[in-house]
């Protein structure tokens, strides 16, 4: 099946390109970085995670090797063909209903930025929706300078680079940002919308969907530990 790309994304490479831009092939060849042990810290042991955009399972094997067990969700079926180990389910995240609740929802990869209101709120309110009662949503946020530190590069010691070349506003506080990863025999560049949102607009992005920041794990305020409200 066809995969309709979404409006104001898009992405080059070799093999399936997903909806929101990603060359699957190599997507499966970027590193966990350090998100799988800032999740293991905040989760209880053993914890059922909902991985909302799991990806080809990135951050999902990692977690799995440290015993906690795995929901993995993600509107790609090619990125989740690539996920062993856990449970996968093929929805879009703010689409998803599944009558469960876990110890845990993550929302990784700076997906609460969506250019698209409407789709933040989606994504919000699945990770409501499917939080226990005293669980906890881990959030990823962009960093404070990613909109104006551009263009920036960094050198991954697995050997390819990652470029952010560009941040261009499009309107309505939403900017059209352009990255590219460099391998040694390939290159995938994907453009994607993003909405930079200050702590206060993330907090209340937060409130309007029922959910309250717990803690801020790390000191750049990137990971945070939600709860919710009530």
């Amino acid at each position: 099946m066809e995969q309709k790309t979404r409006t104001g994304y898009g992405g080059t490479g070799p093999g399936v390109i997903t909806p929101d831009g990603c060359a699957v092939e190599l997507y499966s060849r970027l590193p966990p970085g350090d998100e799988p042990d800032i999740v293991a810290a905040a989760a209880p042991v053993g914890a059922h995670i909902l991985e909302l955009g799991s990806g080809v399972g990135r951050v999902t094997h990692p977690l799995l090797e440290r015993g906690f067990a795995v929901t993995a969700v993600d509107e790609s079926p090619e990125m989740l063909e690539r996920v062993r180990g856990a449970r996968t389910i093929c929805s879009p995240i703010e689409a998803l209903d599944l009558g469960e609740r876990f110890d845990v929802v993550l929302l990784a990869s700076f997906l609460v930025h969506a250019g698209d209101v409407e789709v933040r709120r989606g994504l919000l309110r699945t990770c409501a929706r499917h939080v226990a009662d005293g669980g906890c949503v881990l959030i990823q946020r962009e960093g404070e300078d990613y909109h104006t530190n551009v263009p920036r590069e960094r050198v991954d010691p697995s050997g390819f680079t990652v470029r952010i070349v560009s941040a261009e506003p499009v309107g309505d506080g939403v900017d059209s940002v352009r990255a590219e990863y460099d391998f040694p025999d390939a290159t995938w560049t994907q453009t994607f919308l993003s909405r930079p949102l200050s702590r206060q607009q993330f907090e209340e992005a937060l409130a309007e969907a029922g959910l309250r920041v717990d803690r801020y794990l790390t000191d750049d305020r990137i990971w945070v530990r939600a709860m919710r409200e009530g």
